[in-house]
């Protein structure tokens, strides 16, 4: 996938900026990353916007894989499984939310193991094993499901469990590559070259914007061939896409820049809590530089990625005063004594929590664009005009990906520089700043689909239009919804990848990225569990509840003002929790 010839340039200005400014001694990066021959990454042959390409195409395809997935699931579900309306949802949600929990794993991996370069490719292989299997479960008699005449179709046991597993090993493998490749993106830029390192946030916007190149296909031409040519070419398309991001991503392997694992975070913070804990009544030095390890770098390849020291969350700190049982025949018990950079470490991803959890209610809002929106928009009219086409339900996302599109570069080139005036910052709008935009935006997004829902009820009401698969009533009113929707993932997506980057210690920027995509994880399960229980809530009389199989009888529109209502009061709580939060430096 192509840059921008202004992106070209830019590439060009980091190779100019290193020739004219460093000798032959200093022709290396400074924070620490190696080449593929884990040979010190030399500045002019490595990394910047030259090593983009490769990733931001793995990227690119690897999302038309998923998008083209998971786009039309729901439908998929309800009409080829023969699942009712909630089941379906909540199959869709619970998958979508194990999607993007697995990251914890890959990031682990990644972090203490193999590295960020050998989780992705090692993940891919799995991801392209699930896609071949869910399209030999689409196309394969006896693995297929069955489909009368009438159109009408059922799964066995067994073929609803081939699918399912073809799923599941998707979710496997996405755990490896969502963590780890907008980090690895950002890897290719030096953290101690402030030339380089002021491209970093254009990096993320630009990633962004791969994902919805990949999702806008997905969201067209797939899904219409999905619903208008068959299940066969509609996941094998995805198939090969797949194939081609591996490509993508291991032709750039010469080029980039590596950082080397440095063990498992988790077990470091572990060690925190516990030597901490052991502890607590221990008495603190005057002279926080009496602290235990404050020059160590053990865990690190660059003085610079060493987190600063932070005077909040002070007793964690106990865990680095030395005494004299802290030692084993000689040697130091790490779960006793741990040195200030871990401690600060802990401190750092503690701070990041509450930041975090507001993430989670924005998630359950975003989710809808593939699930209720695509329930809703299969009530209503979906031909266009007298033409005789028909939009596929799930097609309707387009809007949502095409918003994505036309807000980035606006963002990048008009909000930023605009904002820079207004407020002096050198990105225009804080990272905090940004993403509480988007959770703003998004809850207009829900109130859009609300008041379109009473408007489509009150049509059926007045006509008596029960009965009707589709009511008359174009399903290009949902346009809105998905171009808000949008708007607000540019704000707050973007915002939260480069945020959780950002802030944490470079030991943990995998495990960091992995979980900002657990907010997506639990918003997806938050999705489904609201709808478990409003569904148990609104049928306990015998009513057909809010969210019935003929919608027709239904109450979507509330469970639309119930996400409205919590999306208000996430906002409130966020504005409360960044307000509090010191942006680590």
């Amino acid at each position: 996938m192509g840059l921008s010839n202004s992106r070209k340039e830019d590439s060009t200005s980091i190779t100019y900026h290193s020739i004219q400014n460093v000798d032959n001694d200093d022709i290396y990066t400074k924070d620490g990353t190696i080449d593929y021959c884990n040979n010190p990454a030399n500045k002019l042959t490595t990394g910047t916007w030259k090593a983009c390409p490769y990733i931001l195409g793995n990227e690119c395809c690897e999302r038309l894989a998923f998008y083209g997935i998971s786009s039309n699931l729901l439908l998929y579900f309800k009409n080829q499984l023969n699942e009712h309306s909630v089941t379906a949802s909540n199959n869709r949600s619970n998958w979508v939310g194990t999607c993007y929990a697995t990251p914890l794993l890959g990031a682990y991996i990644a972090d203490a193991y193999l590295g960020r370069y050998w989780t992705i490719a090692s993940f891919s292989i799995i991801y392209a094993f699930g896609m071949l299997l869910l399209t030999l479960s689409a196309s394969v008699p006896g693995f297929k499901p069955i489909c009368s005449e009438n159109n009408v179709c059922y799964a066995t046991d067994f073929q609803t469990a081939l699918c399912f597993i073809a799923l599941y090993l998707v979710a496997l493998g996405t755990g490896g590559i969502k963590p780890c490749v907008s980090s690895y993106g950002a890897d290719q830029f030096d953290d101690a070259d402030e030339t380089e390192k002021k491209y970093k946030s254009s990096f993320f916007n630009w990633f962004y914007f791969s994902i919805n190149i990949g999702a806008l296909v997905a969201h067209s031409l797939l899904v219409w061939i999905q619903d208008n040519v068959g299940w066969v070419w509609g996941f094998g398309i995805p198939t090969l896409a797949m194939g081609i991001a591996i490509i993508s991503f291991f032709s750039g392997t010469k080029i980039y820049r590596n950082q080397k694992p440095v063990g498992s975070p988790l077990t470091r913070l572990c060690q925190v809590i516990v030597a901490s804990c052991r502890k607590w009544d221990t008495k603190m030095p005057d002279d926080i530089t009496l602290l235990y390890g404050g020059a160590n770098t053990d865990f690190f390849t660059a003085e610079s990625q060493k987190p600063k020291h932070t005077r909040d969350l002070n007793f964690f700190e106990k865990a680095a005063v030395e005494t004299e049982t802290d030692y084993i025949e000689g040697s130091i018990d790490p779960w006793r004594l741990c040195t200030i950079t871990q401690v600060e470490e802990l401190k750092s991803l503690i701070r990041l929590l509450p930041i975090w959890a507001t993430g989670i209610m924005f998630s359950a809002v975003s989710n809808q664009v593939g699930n209720l929106f695509v329930l809703q928009g299969s009530a209503m009219d979906i031909r266009l005009g007298n033409s005789g086409f028909e939009i596929p339900p799930a097609s309707l996302g387009i809007f949502d990906t095409i918003s994505v599109i036309f807000w980035v570069p606006v963002y990048d080139y008009i909000i930023v520089s605009f904002a820079k005036k207004m407020t002096g910052h050198r990105n225009g709008l804080t990272q905090l700043q940004r993403l509480g935009t988007g959770l703003f935006i998004s809850i207009f997004a829900m109130l859009s689909a609300a008041v379109l829902e009473m408007v489509r009820l009150g049509i059926v009401r007045r006509h008596n239009y029960y009965e009707l698969d589709h009511v008359p009533m174009t399903i290009l009113w949902q346009v809105p919804q998905y171009f808000i929707m949008g708007c607000a993932e540019v704000f707050t997506f973007i915002a939260q990848l480069e945020f959780f980057y950002d802030q944490a210690p470079d030991s943990m920027r995998s495990m960091s990225s992995a979980l900002s995509l657990t907010t997506t994880s639990l918003g997806s399960y938050l999705s489904s569990f609201l709808v478990i229980l409003v569904t148990a809530y609104s049928t306990r009389n015998g009513d057909p509840g809010w969210i019935p199989d003929n919608l027709n009888y239904g109450h979507l529109h509330y469970f639309f003002w119930l996400l409205a209502g919590l999306s208000a009061i996430n906002l409130a709580v966020f504005i409360l929790v960044a307000r509090r939060y010191t942006y680590n430096r």
